[in-house]
């Protein structure tokens, strides 16, 4: 773990938001299939913005940090912020990744970018 920020560190051990949430108002699942990460995350939106995030990740512990630290991010932040949200800013917000973990960001972008797009097209329906 000395290869990680302090705050990688204390979300890995102590992981925010994570857990189930009955009948979400989206939800999306994403994986690496190179290293087995995958992340289910579920969001409850009002007024057009994420009013609740929950996540259950399965990976290594710079995926389950920023799988916690996205969470935190993006509450209250409406829904095309959160869309616009990179890889980058995540790896940023943890305190920065080694080259070879940046992709457990871009799994917690990509995750909530498509529990957005199923949000959406739940509503549409």
């Amino acid at each position: 773990m000395a290869a990680y920020s302090d705050l990688v560190v204390e979300h890995f051990q102590h992981p925010r938001n994570a857990g189930e949430m009955p009948d979400p108002d989206g939800e999306a699942t994403k994986s690496n299939p190179v290293c087995g990460d995958r992340m289910r995350v579920m969001i409850r939106v009002a007024d057009g913005r994420i009013a609740e995030v929950r996540w259950q990740t399965r990976g290594c512990p710079p995926a389950i940090a920023t799988s916690s630290v996205a969470s935190e991010m993006v509450t209250g932040w409406d829904l095309e912020r959160v869309e616009e949200l990179t890889r980058e800013a995540i790896a940023e917000a943890v305190g920065g990744l080694p080259k070879d973990k940046v992709h457990c960001s871009v799994l917690a972008a990509d995750a909530l970018r498509a529990a957005i797009a199923d949000y959406r097209s739940r509503r549409q329906a």
